[in-house]
């Protein structure tokens, strides 16, 4: 199954660790408390990099998650369970990000995640599969469905990220705390004094429900945030809404059936949404609107978000 360049090894205690940022404890020790039995394994790129991934459920389709900014797989918790009977389902920490190995001089743009997610599929040889993705995920699942033709059944796009200023427009916070890390003579000090409370305001910024960001998952996301070379990366994604603005030059070569989801609170704009929905796929896309919901649909709507999945098993 797949290229000779692929690999893959069970999360263990005593695994060898990141390229930067080796950990004592297993990696597993989070996703273990909400997915005892799910398979957590480490798939090896051909340039070396190793992406953390869950692959649980018991159903015949494949359904790959891709997360958020400045999350990881994690991100899906709610909503993974809910799927179980009607998925394979595979969610992925990207590259840098969660658990996955961070890479110096590694770069965070959309072609490069892009290409992970590209080659990941590609390598594991499934078919027929719902590449599904939420912000920063959504974008790369339309992207990435124009380099696997004949692999994709249907694309859902939950809240696309794809606009000026990104997270930048979470709340007042988000916008200077972002827009420092942004700036390059100093937003590596900025992204190494993150801490809980600001992570915190900056992430419930994308919350219609501001309860609904778990305190368990923040401890998880800061302690993650400290591992040695993630502030880096953090500074690298909150810079790459660029990359992910000019990626919309690819969504007219979607050819697979889309769900544009968007909360109705979302950071995204009416305009920008509309315009999307002509884009995608020539103007064929589905729109399904959110009441009550913020930027991050899978910790604020699960029920809805899983049913909407569900919908593309059909």
């Amino acid at each position: 199954m797949g290229s000779a360049r692929w690999t893959m090894a069970r999360t263990m205690s005593g695994t060898k660790g990141d390229t930067m940022g080796t950990e004592a404890r297993p990696n597993s020790e989070y996703t273990r408390t909400w997915s005892p039995s799910g398979e957590i394994e480490f798939a090896t790129l051909a340039d070396g990099t190793r992406l953390r991934y869950l692959k649980t459920g018991f159903g015949p389709t494949p359904l790959i998650l891709l997360h958020t900014v400045r999350t990881q797989l994690d991100h899906f918790q709610l909503v993974i369970p809910k799927l179980l009977q009607a998925f394979t389902v595979y969610a992925i920490d990207l590259p840098g990000m969660g658990w996955s190995d961070i890479s110096s001089g590694a770069r965070y743009t959309e072609p490069e995640l892009r290409r992970a997610v590209v080659e990941f599929l590609t390598a594991l040889d499934v078919n027929d599969v719902v590449l599904a993705g939420e912000s920063m995920g959504a974008t790369v699942s339309l992207t990435a469905s124009t380099e696997l033709e004949g692999r994709v059944r249907s694309v859902v796009a939950f809240n696309a990220y794809d606009y000026s200023k990104g997270v930048g427009r979470a709340n007042r916070v988000a916008s200077i705390y972002v827009g420092g890390a942004r700036v390059p003579a100093i937003g590596s000090v900025v992204t190494r004094m993150e801490n809980k409370p600001v992570l915190g305001i900056v992430l419930r910024g994308g919350l219609y429900d501001r309860s609904r960001l778990p305190g368990h998952y923040l401890a998880e996301l800061r302690r993650v945030g400290r591992r040695r070379g993630y502030s880096r990366v953090a500074r690298e994604v909150f810079r790459n809404v660029e990359s992910m603005i000019a990626s919309r030059a690819l969504y007219g070569r979607v050819r697979v059936p889309v769900t544009l989801v968007y909360g109705e609170r979302d950071w995204s704009r009416v305009p920008e949404r509309e315009a999307n929905l002509e884009l995608v796929g020539g103007g064929g896309a589905r729109s399904i609107s959110l009441p009550d919901t913020g930027h991050f649909a899978a910790l604020e709507q699960p029920d809805r978000v899983a049913k909407i999945l569900l919908a593309n098993d059909a």
